[in-house]
């Protein structure tokens, strides 16, 4: 019951926070006149708005916010299920070097022009993801496979490809794109239109519910993969399921945005906290408050130092560093 509440608390803080974040900018836009705008694209009505306010409000700031509730979403819901595959409270989705990769292929075609013009930014920052955590998985495999071996495979490959985009921009960027790609491996959600939502949005649909059907073995996970095992789960066919779901997931909302820290490493602590340990009930709460989230913290972002925009990854570890510590005390306080 409580559960449902929360989760009902989340949708309409979901839709307000949506409604009023395309408020604020430079262009006066009320939030009538956003439900007016967004009601008439959809066939409920008529706008009176003009065609620029219009296209401010369909074009440029809506797509903008939805892209970063669905960034928050996926970020947080892969933060949750990583949390409690692997038993380490600090894993995020950017423990498999996903983020790592995907910075440095979209850097390979940015910078050197891999891919002759075929390729988008976008589409090298997903291969780049993709590889990754190709080669996360064959080192875990190699070692062993345990759990421990997949992190630190991870920090492994995100070293790799940390160390590669590095000299990539020191060796073959100017000063003008050197500045382009590092703001966004800060994170960005500038210029992003409906291609990019619908893209995540449906890659978020399909992960939440793949994670949601394995809610309980998440819950058996939380003992350790032997008492995983006993309860008669599949513990190496459900780990690579639920690892290869997370990655690919990232991987889209990183190529979508950029690189966007401590979202999936703090949502799911402060989820636990109000709805328990349960993966049915945790998982939607997760998501509904990571998407919460970062819709405020994108419209701090770019209003804060208006006209100047601050890369959201930096706004998400000012948030993120200070909120964490007071999760992990509180959690102390408890026990």
């Amino acid at each position: 019951m409580r559960s449902g509440l929360y989760w009902a608390a989340g949708v309409f803080a979901l839709c307000a926070s949506v409604a009023v974040a395309i408020t604020f900018g430079p262009a006066r836009i009320g939030v009538g006149d956003v439900w007016s705008a967004v009601g008439a694209r959809l066939g409920w009505g008529s706008s009176d708005l003009s065609p620029i306010r219009d296209g401010i409000v369909w074009n440029l700031r809506l797509p903008r916010t939805l892209l970063a509730a669905v960034c928050g979403a996926g970020l947080a819901v892969c933060g949750t299920v990583l949390q409690a595959l692997l038993r380490n409270p600090l894993a995020d989705p950017f423990v498999l070097g996903v983020s790592s990769g995907a910075s440095a292929g979209a850097v390979l075609v940015v910078v050197l022009g891999v891919g002759g013009g075929a390729l988008s930014v976008s589409g090298g920052a997903f291969i780049g993801a993709v590889v990754s955590f190709a080669l996360v998985l064959l080192l875990s495999h190699t070692l062993g496979g345990t759990t421990d071996r997949v992190v630190l495979s991870g920090v492994a490959a995100m070293q790799l490809f940390s160390a590669l985009t590095s000299v990539v921009v020191l060796t073959a960027a100017d000063a003008e794109t050197t500045r382009g790609v590092l703001f966004w491996l800060l994170g960005s959600l500038g210029g992003v239109g409906w291609t990019e939502v619908w893209l995540c949005l449906a890659v978020l649909v399909v992960a939440l519910v793949v994670c949601l059907g394995y809610g309980r073995t998440l819950d058996a996970f939380a003992f350790g993969p032997e008492a995983a095992a006993a309860l008669g789960v599949h513990v190496a066919r459900t780990r690579l399921i639920l690892l290869c779901v997370t990655a690919l997931l990232t991987a889209v909302l990183v190529s979508a945005a950029g690189a966007i820290g401590f979202v999936g490493l703090v949502l799911p602590h402060a989820a636990r906290a109000l709805v328990g340990p349960g993966h049915t009930r945790l998982l939607p709460v997760t998501a509904l408050a990571g998407a919460v989230f970062l819709v405020w913290v994108d419209t701090a972002a770019r209003t804060v130092l208006a006209p100047q925009e601050v890369p959201v990854g930096v706004v998400t570890s000012l948030i993120g560093v200070p909120a964490f510590v007071a999760v992990l005390y509180r959690r102390r306080a408890v026990r």
